[in-house]
């Protein structure tokens, strides 16, 4: 089987990762074909323009894409490259794994799938200033916008999720107590597409901020969590630190035009190009793209691989206390992928 992707190495150290990637990808057996293209200051560089329409084409053309972080710069083009792609592409949910790792942390059973609402809430950016008096900028607004639709496409994308990944639990994050409506309709709307699934996946609900203190008291109650944006955004970082932070973390963007797979983690400039990078996160983004494309044997053979490289091989970048350089886990990674 041959998949046609688009491919984005990002900026700062993002070559260098995804070229590991690609490297362990090509390792599975699977056939690829890259259309590599640009976005970010690479892209700024080289066309003028964050994200050019090269890039935009090809990844509508392919509906898969594997992107390297980006260092969007300021005053130019999208507020944000990321925002851009969700908007372009529908990119409505993003799921976001974390699971424990590396032994000898405080938390040894973490393992958990955070699913967020990627277009709606308060990110949809409506607001504005309110003047009273001579202060143009005395009152500042914004509006929440929470569709019944929205909310009822995210929630059972996670629960479809859940039956897919073989998750025996999901949990409803909100604020319903405050927020009557916007949160509200979603806890509405969530409870109301559980029902659908009762017998299959349990389900519950549970106000934000009691679940961020959940988390770091009992993370391993967690299973599937699904919320609103703006909350997503907040947890998946938490749930990341539950298992030693961004490095590890991979994140995947679904949308019904497209969907993009990447790490989560920043362009770290202040490494790029000294070959020390960890490409973990980028790796597990990958094995997500192959879930997406149906190839779930090989992407727990990625899992795997590069968790026995970290954990029984002991082959670890120095970010995980370990002094193999970026390639060389790479290689490690890619001989126990074959």
């Amino acid at each position: 089987m041959t998949y046609d992707v688009t491919l984005i190495p990002g900026d700062g150290i993002g070559p260098e990762i995804t070229a590991q990637t690609v490297r362990m990808l090509e390792a599975t057996g699977l056939r690829f074909n890259w259309d590599e293209e640009l976005a970010g200051m690479a892209a700024v560089e080289a066309t003028g323009t964050p994200l050019p329409d090269a890039t935009v084409e090809s990844i509508r053309k392919n509906r898969v894409a594997l992107k390297g972080p980006l260092t969007t710069p300021v005053g130019t083009g999208f507020r944000s490259v990321n925002v851009g792609l969700r908007k372009e592409f529908e990119l409505f949910a993003n799921v976001r794994p974390a699971k424990t790792i590396v032994p000898g942390g405080r938390f040894e059973k973490v393992d958990i799938i955070l699913v967020r609402e990627n277009l709606e809430g308060l990110y949809i950016g409506v607001e504005h200033f309110v003047q009273i008096g001579d202060d143009p900028r005395a009152v500042a607004e914004s509006m929440a916008i929470v569709t019944r639709r929205g909310c009822e496409r995210i929630v059972r994308y996670a629960f479809e999720y859940a039956i897919k990944h073989g998750r025996r639990k999901l949990t409803i994050v909100h604020k319903a107590n405050i927020l009557k409506m916007v949160s509200g309709l979603f806890l509405e709307v969530g409870r109301a597409v559980a029902r659908e699934y009762e017998g299959r996946v349990e389900a519950n609900d549970m106000i934000v901020d009691n679940t961020a203190m959940q988390l770091v008291l009992h993370p391993e109650q967690f299973d599937v969590m699904v919320t609103t944006n703006m909350f997503g955004d907040i947890l998946s970082d938490e749930v990341s630190g539950l298992v030693g932070g961004l490095g590890l973390a991979p994140g995947a963007n679904i949308g019904t035009k497209a969907a993009i797979f990447e790490a989560v983690h920043g362009s770290a400039p202040d490494i790029a190009g000294r070959g020390v990078a960890n490409p973990s996160a980028q790796m597990f983004a990958a094995a997500m793209m192959l879930d997406h494309l149906g190839e779930l044997d090989r992407a727990e053979r990625v899992r795997r691989a590069v968790i026995d490289t970290i954990v029984g091989d002991n082959i670890r970048t120095r970010d995980l206390g370990g002094t193999a350089t970026t390639e060389e886990f790479g290689s490690a990674v890619a001989r126990r992928v074959a």
